[in-house]
């Protein structure tokens, strides 16, 4: 194990190895958002335990979305109908959880054979439709998820008011338009009845889950799990296919209902594609306000970005209202030599000499942040003063400056001052210039685009 480069928590090597039984063999830093390790650990006799590694070295108190969540909800599901990662193990001193690793692929979109690729995404359907089925009272979660909603306004709103009350202290001064809009939005039009509350989990769909053949093996990812309305997990699938398109969503939802027994309506996708978005952007805002950041700050500017273009359009799809793309600035980006020196240094002489595929691709993410600061150089004063003047004709006052522009805002947004037809006409033109400014993040995941819904 000395040979093995790590820098985990002292003692949690120790832990790994009395979850195996053995001595670790393997251990590789796995390159993803959130920290995670694929772990080998082989016994005295030859077997091994091939085992994934998810830490969550800064915790949150009474975090409405967590690590040991995910654990709790794992471990449950592996006595019933639903392909979930088996846990080996959890550890409440590191927030360490230990997976069984899954041998099949994530890369739904990656699957050239179009017919493959829809009878995969069939089976996860009927997957998810298993999973909304399963009792709830035998799967024992209440501990970790709560009481069961009550009303149909619980179950869409109950997730969403988490995320606002665990961000508090950081919405009391981070005063965006656009969360603002669509936290009040997702109020106004809260659906008034739930045909029954379920197991959802809440950030499902293609990546979020892993195939062998043309078989859903297991899925994955269940941090955000939670009781709520099955419809729900619909909107994620919409968000997930926006972020990582599978072939389209064209009857889908249609053999879901078929197989499950729960009712689809158009709406349900589009109200919970936007509460998906809006509850799922508090914390990407959150991020991309801390330069502390351990995760890809780099990663975290293009889910923001591209996410709040994608929200915009979600709630002029849904309220039936035209928005075109602004005008944008011209012209290349003039070089600023310390940003570029800088850039060039990386490039040059730090990434060649880099040997793991996780420093190599945080060497990238620096760089990245760096074109992007170049952009916020070049033209950061010309795209605030548009916003300054397009805030100014929304709320018919004079120009101000930025920060005030975008407080007065938000007020009026609060206080339902404004009709939702200009109002998301200029929250998208603000969205679609930010995703350009941003571009060396934005290109990430490029040309992401809503697939039609039945």
């Amino acid at each position: 194990m000395s040979e093995l480069n790590h820098n985990l928590p002292n003692g949690l090597i120790t832990w790994l190895e009395k979850q195996g039984a053995g001595t670790i063999t393997r251990l590789e830093r796995h390159v993803a958002r959130r920290e995670a390790w694929v772990v080998d650990i082989t016994t005295s006799e030859g077997a091994v335990t091939e085992g994934f590694l998810r830490l969550d070295r800064e915790p949150a108190a009474h975090a409405n979305v967590s690590l040991r969540r995910e654990a709790r909800i794992c471990e449950a599901l592996m006595s019933t109908p639903v392909p979930a990662p088996a846990l080996l193990g959890w550890s409440e001193t590191h927030h360490a959880a230990l997976f069984a690793r899954d041998p099949g692929s994530a890369d739904l979109p990656g699957v050239k054979d179009k017919q493959r690729q829809r009878a995969i995404m069939e089976d996860f359907m009927k997957v998810i439709a298993e999973l909304h089925r399963l009792d709830l009272d035998t799967l024992a979660l209440d501990d970790i998820l709560g009481s069961q909603p009550q009303t149909a306004a619980e179950s869409a709103l109950g997730d969403l008011d988490a995320q606002l009350s665990q961000y508090a202290g950081f919405l009391a001064t981070y005063r965006d338009p656009l969360l603002s809009y669509g936290t009040c939005w997702l109020r106004r039009f809260v659906p008034d009845k739930v045909t029954r509350v379920s197991l959802v989990q809440g950030d499902t769909g293609p990546v979020n889950f892993m195939f062998q053949g043309d078989r859903v093996s297991a899925v994955v990812d269940w941090e955000w799990g939670h009781w709520g309305d099955p419809m729900e997990d619909l909107g994620n699938i919409c968000v997930r296919e926006f972020w990582n398109p599978s072939g389209g969503l064209t009857g889908l939802f249609k053999l879901y209902e078929q197989v499950s027994d729960i009712p689809y309506t158009r709406f349900s996708a589009q109200y919970y594609r936007i509460q998906q978005n809006v509850r799922g952007m508090i914390p990407i805002h959150a991020a991309c306000s801390n330069a502390s950041l351990r995760e890809s700050l780099a990663w975290y500017l293009c889910y923001r970005y591209v996410g709040d273009r994608a929200t915009c359009e979600a709630l002029a799809d849904a309220m039936s209202i035209d928005i075109e793309r602004p005008a944008l600035p011209g012209g290349p980006c003039a070089e600023n030599l310390l940003l570029s020196a800088a850039r060039n240094t990386l490039q040059r002489d730090v990434l060649p000499d880099v040997a793991t595929p996780y420093a190599s691709s945080r060497i990238r993410d620096a760089e990245i942040l760096i074109q992007c600061a170049q952009r916020e150089h070049e033209f950061g004063k010309d795209i605030a003063a548009i916003e300054c003047a397009e805030i100014a004709t929304l709320l018919k006052s004079r120009p101000r400056g930025m920060e005030e522009s975008k407080s007065a805002l938000v007020d009026a947004i609060e206080q339902q001052q404004l009709h939702d037809e200009p109002l998301i006409a200029y929250l998208a033109r603000k969205a679609y210039r930010d995703e350009w400014l941003y571009q060396p993040a934005t290109a990430l995941y490029p040309n992401c685009e809503w697939s039609a819904l039945d």
